[in-house]
């Protein structure tokens, strides 16, 4: 039987290898994420590694605000000069304050701000050379006016030692320093993970960076003495008391890089999802392909079990098929995910600004993952046409046909319960709070629910479709094909529906994401925004004192500067926003007290919205705890509640509060005109009050929301490319299913050429076939997408989601991209059929 087994194997490798093409796919996404994650987490372990060498301990102010990575930026509070005497009087200790921040941005150059997504912008005190840190040229500042800067910064920056460059820090204020020194690390390095460092002097680092004189971000700590590092840390622990968190250099390299990794763990299970998605798609691809094998095997495997072999040999003859294919095709996958994931570590390091990447490794749960889900989902795929060839009866090997079609009537009920159960799971996931598993899980209920749906509408849907091509013969034909199977051609349309359906859903949601945006900016009343361009992990500010400034220009009614940050509220996180001036709000925003008076705000005092109030329990006249980035707890009294879809932010505290956030500046400002006045007499003067900082800009209201609406189309993108490899799937489903179905028929195909069917007419006929089931495909994605789209924005309504926008010019163009691929699908398939010989095709059995 395994002899067998492999012959039949062998004669359609073909068939098997088209099919064995959508686990190589999905396999080599599961393999290339892992491969990925590895590499980079071993990199970003060595930096920290090597970033904590020349330190046995390290002291740290603990946060007044815990922020995960995924949060933001994480800022300890300062230590005072006294806790380093403190440490550096115990004995066998050496001890020295550092200072280093994020939020130190070069001027280039070419007059614009040296970027960095991905890794920070450094800002701290020079501590002259040691075993890791190197001067490559000139040397360290001791003057006020004085920078060195790392050698991969001066290469970015396009400066050299001897340059005037300005510099942004956290009070966003340019100001004008002295290149004398660059600097590099040991290796040959230009810097250390691509993060851009610029030294100042100890004094104006402290200013500038910590906005304090006299204080430090940390403390490093060695042993004169040969003391252990654990046993130093011990000893200064128990010298500073429980305000400090104190670790050893092993434990803060482990800490810092972990803090990456859960960052890019978020990333890896992006990766996985779209890879699951994939072979999702890809098992009806292997379904559709050994119901055909099985279909068109019906007299072999009628022989076999006439020569005694049982059901459970026929199974198991299918399913050892299946773990062929499976194990073939993970093993090409790992193959190609491993270079996968060593092309996107490299791009990911160039991306980081020179990440130095350890060696390319393959960790186990890669091999693991991708073995078992590309044999899992092969085998689960080959289940169904397993079992129905083990129902072959031994009588079938004296028929001309294959196993006749069965009734729909089973799965379509089947078909009916699952979609109401995938409507049950996604109103309690987007309704009641229910989680995002239960949303994941409608979606899939959803699609399998549809997929078994599918054949009661392909007759009637495909046959009208089919009829925009039916002023041919060719055309008929290609209509009658494409509906005489409903099964199959259910399933291969299931196929791109699922790709499609994901695109237009996530399209759904972006367009109604978009409008919502334009409504809420439209609804402001103010001419002009003071914002900038990011570049970088932290958002771009400008000093508060612009705000006051921008007041006295000619023709500006009212301005107000909006700065945000996450607090700890009555002891839970929680964002908040500082504005300059409450007065302005309800002209600009157009807003009504709920309850008290949301135009003043004195420096105890807070507005909230409306819902958050409501979640809170807050009335006017609660008080609240506030703690902030710095600074000392708050007691805030509510003195206005403000209506939830006109306001800004969620609480909203006064002017003095935004001293204490981690950047103490401005994000925002709304400039409002006065009657009459011409935005282009204003907006030059408002440019000029921001001059020196290249990453603000003053903008309309049209160049805002496109600004807002922009970073949606680049996500929106990045979906459709990742879920571009399902369509591709998809589509090569449609080349398998044609294939084999134009072997199925050879026969009928050689009879219609002997009638006079040209080869020109069979490629047209083939090429109906292949685009009407496309097409159905596409507009069954299409429905269900819609459908998903629009459940999520009525589910997100309390979010800001106010409109409800159907994507029509991107809907239509997915239809034709649908058509184009099915003429695509068809190229090889319509050829083949062209190309058979009309009396070898007649003698075909």
């Amino acid at each position: 039987m395994l002899r067998a087994t492999l012959k039949s194997l062998l004669a359609r490798k073909v068939r098997l290898v088209l099919s064995g093409l959508a686990v190589v796919l999905g396999v080599m996404f599961v393999a290339g994420s892992f491969v990925l994650t590895d590499t980079l987490s071993r990199s970003f372990d060595s930096i920290f590694s090597d970033a904590y060498s020349q330190t046995d301990v390290t002291v740290a102010g603990k946060p007044k605000v815990a922020v995960s990575e995924m949060e933001g930026e994480q800022v300890p509070a300062n230590i005072p000069a006294s806790a380093v005497t403190t440490v550096s009087g115990l004995p066998g200790v050496s001890a020295r304050g550092v200072v280093a921040a994020d939020g130190a941005t070069l001027i280039g150059s070419n007059g614009k701000a040296v970027g960095s997504f991905g890794p920070p912008q450094l800002g701290e005190s020079w501590l002259g050379e040691n075993e890791l840190t190197q001067l490559r040229d000139g040397v360290g500042p001791t003057a006020d006016d004085e920078i060195a800067v790392n050698v991969g910064l001066a290469t970015a920056g396009k400066v050299k030692v001897g340059d005037r460059v300005g510099v942004l820090t956290l009070d966003s204020k340019q100001r004008q320093f002295k290149i004398v020194g660059t600097f590099g690390y040991s290796g040959d390095r230009d810097s250390l993970g691509g993060v851009n460092e610029i030294a100042f002097t100890e004094p104006v680092a402290q200013r500038l960076m910590l906005g304090a004189p006299g204080v430090f971000s940390s403390i490093d700590v060695k042993a004169t003495d040969g003391t252990s590092p654990e046993i130093l840390k011990e000893r200064v622990a128990a010298a500073l008391g429980s305000d400090y968190n104190v670790r050893t250099g092993e434990e803060a390299a482990a800490d810092d890089a972990q803090g990456l990794k859960d960052g890019l763990s978020f990333f890896n299970n992006i990766l996985l999802g779209f890879a699951g998605i994939a072979l999702f798609v890809g098992i009806f691809l292997i379904i559709n392909t050994f119901s055909i094998v099985v279909a068109q095997r019906t007299k072999e495997l009628a022989l076999l079990r006439a020569v005694g072999a049982g059901r459970r040999q026929v199974i198991g003859s299918v399913l050892t098929e299946a773990v062929i294919v499976g194990t073939v095709a993970s093993v090409i996958g790992v193959g190609a995910g491993i270079g996968v994931g060593a092309l996107l570590a490299f791009l990911a390091g160039k991306f980081a600004g020179g990440l130095s990447l350890a060696g390319l490794g393959v960790p186990p749960v890669a091999l693991i993952a991708s073995f078992v889900v590309g044999l899992v989902v092969t085998i689960i795929a080959a289940v169904m046409p397993a079992l129905r060839a083990s129902r072959i009866p031994p009588i079938a090997a004296m028929q001309e046909v294959a196993t006749p079609d069965r009734p729909l009537t089973r799965v379509t009920t089947i078909g009916g319960v699952v979609t109401a159960a995938a409507a049950a799971l996604l109103g309690i996931g987007l309704y009641a709070d229910g989680g995002l598993l239960l949303v994941a899980g409608g979606v899939l209920l959803a699609f399998v629910g549809v997929a078994l749906l599918t054949p009661v509408l392909s007759r009637p849907v495909v046959g009208l479709l089919g009829r925009i091509f039916s002023w041919s013969v060719p055309g008929k034909l290609g209509r009658l094909n494409s509906g005489r199977n409903p099964r199959r051609t259910a399933i291969t349309a299931s196929a791109l529906m699922v790709g499609i359906a994901l695109v237009t859903g996530v399209g759904v949601v972006a367009s109604s994401a978009k409008t919502s945006i334009a409504g809420a900016v439209d609804s402001i009343d103010a001419q002009l925004i003071i914002q900038g361009t990011q570049n970088g992990p932290r958002p771009p500010t400008f000093a508060p004192a612009v705000a006051d400034q921008a007041k006295q220009v000619p023709g500006v009614r009212d301005v107000v500067g909006v700065a945000s940050d996450l607090a700890r509220v009555d002891g839970k996180q929680q964002f908040v926003t500082s504005v300059t001036d409450a007065a302005p709000i309800p002209a600009i925003y157009g807003s009504t007290a709920v309850a008290g008076d949301i135009s003043t705000l004195g420096p105890d005092q807070v507005i909230v919205n409306e819902e958050t109030a409501q979640d809170h329990n807050w009335s006017v006249g609660s008080v609240m705890t506030v703690q902030l980035t710095r600074g000392s707890e708050h007691r805030y009294t509510v003195s206005g509640i403000a209506p939830t879809d006109k306001s800004i932010g969620e609480i909203m505290l006064p002017a003095a509060a935004m001293q204490d956030f981690a950047q103490p500046a401005l994000s925002l400002g709304f400039v409002r005109l006065d009657e009459g006045t011409p935005v282009a007499s204003v907006q030059p003067q408002l440019e000029a009050l921001v001059a020196d900082n290249p990453l603000v800009s003053v903008i309309d209201q049209a160049a805002f929301t496109e600004q807002q609406t922009g970073m949606i189309d680049q996500v929106l993108v990045m979906i459709q490319i990742l879920l571009a490899l399902a369509i591709l799937i998809a589509v090569l489903g449609i080349v398998n299913t044609l294939a084999l179905s134009v072997m199925e028929r050879t026969r009928e195909l050689g009879l219609l050429r002997a009638i006079g069917l040209s080869r020109g007419a069979t490629m047209r006929m083939i090429t109906v076939e292949a685009v009407v089931i496309s097409v159905f495909g596409a507009l069954l994605g299409v429905v269900v997408g819609g459908g998903l789209g629009a459940a999520v924005v009525r589910a997100l309504r309390d979010q800001g989601f106010t409109d409800l926008t159907l994507p029509w010019s991107t809907i239509v163009l997915y239809l034709g991209v649908a058509a184009l691929v099915g003429c695509v699908a068809a190229i090889l398939p319509s050829i083949r059929a062209a190309r058979l010989n009309v009396l070898g095709a007649i003698a075909h059995e």
